[in-house]
């Protein structure tokens, strides 16, 4: 697979608020890039997820709410989204007990925070091979 020349990939999933889909979202994520033929940075992908979708379960999902895991493949890069609907624009904090974006931001070619009605898109993007 060329990843410089292919039209994107994408994939997403919706997850309800509970401390379990963390580890089904790495599981998708791992699916999806074997799936899609991409092992290269597979472990770092994952934990991207985990850590945005951990961060989204314990500051932006209300209560009987989910977020989305939405993943894309474009232009050698694979980029993770985690969609909430939570108030509030997700940071970096100098401050126990999470470090979860300081991971991903440590990971991540580039990240970032969009907001959206109702709540925010934290995304991440890592280059491929």
């Amino acid at each position: 697979m060329n990843l410089h020349t292919q039209a994107a990939l994408v994939r997403d999933r919706l997850y309800l608020r509970s401390p379990q889909t963390v580890a089904a979202a790495r599981q998708f994520t791992r699916d999806t890039l074997q799936a899609w033929g991409l092992t290269d940075r597979q472990d770092d992908v994952s934990l991207c997820v985990s850590e945005l979708a951990t961060n989204a379960l314990r500051h932006g999902v209300p209560r009987g709410r989910g977020y989305l895991l939405r993943l894309y493949v474009f232009d050698g890069m694979v980029r993770v989204e985690v969609h909430d609907s939570g108030p509030g624009l997700s940071r970096m904090a100098d401050r126990p007990p999470g470090r979860g974006l300081t991971i991903v931001a440590a990971l991540a070619d580039d990240w970032g925070v969009l907001p959206r009605r109702p709540g925010k898109t934290v995304w991440c993007e890592l280059r491929l091979g």
